[in-house]
């Protein structure tokens, strides 16, 4: 499997990312690769929910998408915020919608719409990027 990158973007904002196979099974790998970048960062604290966003946003690309690879993506725009993001080659938007009392899916948006400080879609020209954004809280 191949190892995670790191590298400087243009706008000096520090990042992660590693292409993924599409499959349930790169929802380990994109919870590994959240944790070392929040570790790197001193921001262990966000480390779950970050897990569990990641896992969500995984999750629906490999149920939604029809490409063979996704790309996870964790980058730290300011020093108390991290944004995780999922990018595939799909044009579908992801729906948010309430799920009723008996299905057995159709919740993970609203989880990380629940977990995250913000979240959205970015339209790229040949796909989508889905991300959601963590704050720390300010210590006193």
């Amino acid at each position: 499997m191949p190892q995670p990158t790191t590298r400087a973007r243009p706008t000096g904002c520090p990042g992660y990312s590693e292409t993924l196979p599409r499959e349930p099974e790169s929802a380990g790998a994109a919870r590994r690769l959240v944790g070392v970048a929040l570790a790197a960062w001193g921001l262990d604290d966000l480390a779950g929910d970050g897990a569990l966003i990641v896992s969500e946003l995984v999750s629906n690309t490999v149920r939604h998408a029809r490409c063979r690879s996704i790309r996870v993506t964790v980058t730290r725009p300011e020093p108390a915020r991290v944004r995780i993001g999922v990018v595939d080659k799909s044009k579908r938007l992801p729906e948010l919608r309430e799920p009723c009392a008996g299905d057995e899916s159709g919740r993970g948006l609203m989880l990380v719409g629940a977990l995250a400080k913000d979240w959205e879609t970015d339209h790229l020209p040949w796909g989508k990027r889905v991300w959601a954004e963590l704050h720390r809280e300010e210590r006193r």
